[in-house]
């Protein structure tokens, strides 16, 4: 698809696409016929909202504490999984209902979705109903022409078609309204307003001057009970800072509070005042709360929710992984949802609401939500397991292959100076692998991409205790990055250590301890500024000197600065070796039964 051909679909399907989904949104059908004569001697008709965020590809039910929630009670249940989403979203199904989603419902995700490019979850998402979606960062984790594939259908360049045949592409809308073009050509203001026939083009050029032309549809329009609603998606505006730079390469995230206003003013303008954000970015929480409860820890997502436009009339998150519903002052004055439902699939977050015919804008007195925990206590949908199991079967030769032992759990959980027993296993893995071909003296590993645990306990594919499947070492890295390796002075090596921390140049928003090989020792400070948190510096027991050229292995992702490690750009001498995985997986061909590394490399001090 040309980019010249993309924007037209963009702006058509999206801009123009407000008119355009108001006449034909999935939903439509559904909804215009018995259902909005019910309602036509009402002065409000009732409208129903499920959704997920953050699935990650999670079809089977997810383990350890992925697959734990807190509920209501303040019990922790086991949750998740597709066929049990699926049972739980028919019995919350209603004629009103319109199924949603805020980001990150593929990518990270296990190898029974990951390994045919996380087709098998798109399908999925499509046969429960969602009918739109934010994009997340993860959808962007192969790229956005990859993206464009998965949205609009067609073989994977590389690998093909998967064995379900010719992808047909999502259901689905994914939004994106902060997510520009970079360099959209002369002419991409004029065929915005060609797509819109002349439709007030004045008020439209108006919007997108100063603005820039959208990558993805921003917007979605839906019809309920006769009234339409609108959906405005964003991603996180910190995403080019956490994916490969390479595949976004042609793309610019701007502020998600100016991206929404502009979609609410472009929604307006249409006649579409009933105003959903979906958004890929939310809050931390306190933890052990209901997830009814507003436990969100103001941040980022609370910035968006109190920020947008007062025409909006919710804010429905994700990308923290957190399950809370809060009522958040707008602009305005007004009070207004803003909520987010955990993630791998545990918690479907409703809302209920009652629009005014007339207005057609909600009536926010009447908003009612509930995070519903999906527990695994119900009889799992029958469809979507045979589903499932198809998938099960056609990956299972390599998922269930062994490639070695462990003699204990090797968990992702960090110790007190923030290094976990599995970070620096991964770690110990990539130097070995990149010693001889990259000439690597140590490794360091980001910590947001040891996606879980490797228990000893067997799995149900009766591999048995201690035995550790490819399927399993997938789940802990699934990114397919690459292992290279840079040439940094010890000086630079001291910065990007530095760079953990916030309070630098490089605006690191929280701590992030990067996982170090067993050969790499350091001490921090908790109270030193920063510039002098990090001191004794030792690469196998030797003191780093500044003036030295350190050969250290990382992957692609942090080459490339990502995480904010921007001192890692300034690296020469790039060297590329196998996938991060596939070093994984020699590394236990090489030690075929591990014992769990202790986290003890980093030294804590006040």
């Amino acid at each position: 698809m040309t980019s010249r051909t993309f924007q037209r679909l963009a702006m058509a399907g999206a801009l123009a696409g407000a008119g355009l989904m108001l006449a034909m949104g999935p939903a439509t059908a559904a909804t215009q016929g018995s259902a909005h004569n019910a309602h036509k001697a009402s002065t409000t008709v009732p409208v129903r909202l499920l959704s997920l965020n953050d699935f990650h590809g999670n079809l089977e039910p997810p383990t350890g504490s992925s697959g734990r929630m807190v509920d209501e009670t303040g019990a922790t249940v086991e949750a998740g999984g597709a066929a049990y989403v699926a049972t739980h979203l028919k019995q919350l199904t209603d004629g009103n209902t319109l199924k949603v989603a805020q980001g990150d419902l593929i990518g990270a995700s296990p190898l029974l979705s990951a390994a045919y490019h996380d087709e098998p979850s798109v399908e999925f998402l499509g046969k429960i109903g969602v009918t739109a979606s934010a994009v997340g960062n993860h959808e962007f984790d192969e790229g956005y022409s990859e993206l464009r594939r998965v949205m609009y259908g067609g073989c994977h360049p590389t690998d093909g078609c998967s064995p379900a045949g010719p992808w047909k592409g999502a259901r689905y809308s994914y939004l994106g309204a902060n997510v520009l073009l970079k360099n959209p050509g002369g002419g991409a203001e004029r065929e915005a307003l060609a797509a819109l026939g002349g439709k007030d083009s004045g008020s439209l050029r108006d919007l997108l001057e100063g603005y820039g032309i959208p990558a993805l549809p921003p917007v979605a329009v839906r019809w309920v009970n006769g009234v339409p609603v609108g959906f405005i998606g964003l991603v996180t505006q910190s995403t080019p800072g956490i994916v490969t730079s390479e595949g976004i390469k042609d793309l610019r995230f701007v502020d998600e509070v100016k991206a929404a206003n502009v979609a609410s003013k472009l929604l307006k303008l249409v006649g579409v005042r009933a105003q959903v954000v979906l958004v890929h970015e939310g809050d931390q929480v306190t933890p052990g709360r209901s997830p009814d409860a507003c436990s969100a820890q103001p941040g980022a997502g609370t910035r968006i929710a109190t920020q947008v436009d007062p025409e909006i009339d919710m804010i429905l998150s994700g990308h923290s992984h957190q399950a809370y519903l809060c009522q958040v002052t707008d602009p305005a004055g007004g009070t207004r949802l803003f909520s987010q439902g955990g993630s791998f699939g545990r918690v479907i977050t409703k809302v209920d609401f009652r629009v005014d015919v007339r207005t057609r804008d909600v009536v926010r007195s009447s908003v009612v939500a509930d995070n519903q925990v999906v527990t695994r206590t119900v009889a799992p949908d029958p469809e979507i397991a045979a589903f499932v199991q198809t998938w099960k079967e056609r990956v299972a030769p390599v998922a269930n292959k062994p490639i070695g032992r462990i003699t204990a759990d090797v968990t992702n959980a960090a110790a007190l100076s923030g290094e976990s027993s599995l970070g620096n296993l991964i770690a110990d893995g990539q130097l070995a692998a990149s010693r001889s071909g990259g000439d690597a003296r140590i490794a360091l590993m980001n910590p947001g991409g040891v996606r879980a645990s490797l228990t000893y306990t067997g799995s149900p594919a009766g591999e048995g205790d201690g035995v550790v499947t490819y399927g399993e070492a997938f789940t802990v890295q699934p990114f397919n990055n690459l292992v290279q390796v840079i040439t940094l002075t010890g000086a630079q090596l001291k910065t990007v250590l530095e760079q953990q921390f916030p309070g630098g140049p490089n605006a690191q928003p929280f701590t992030k301890i990067l996982q170090p090989s067993s050969n790499l020792t350091y001490t921090y400070s908790t109270g030193a500024a920063w510039g002098s948190k990090v001191s004794d510096l030792k690469i196998d027991g030797v003191a780093v000197t500044d003036t030295q050229s350190i050969r250290v292995a990382v992957n692609n992702f942090l080459v490339g600065g990502g995480d904010a490690f921007a001192e890692f750009t300034k690296g020469t001498d790039v060297w590329s070796g196998p996938l991060d995985i596939d070093s994984f997986a020699a590394y236990f061909a090489a030690n075929p039964t591990i014992t769990p590394p202790a986290p003890t490399h980093i030294t804590v001090v006040p």
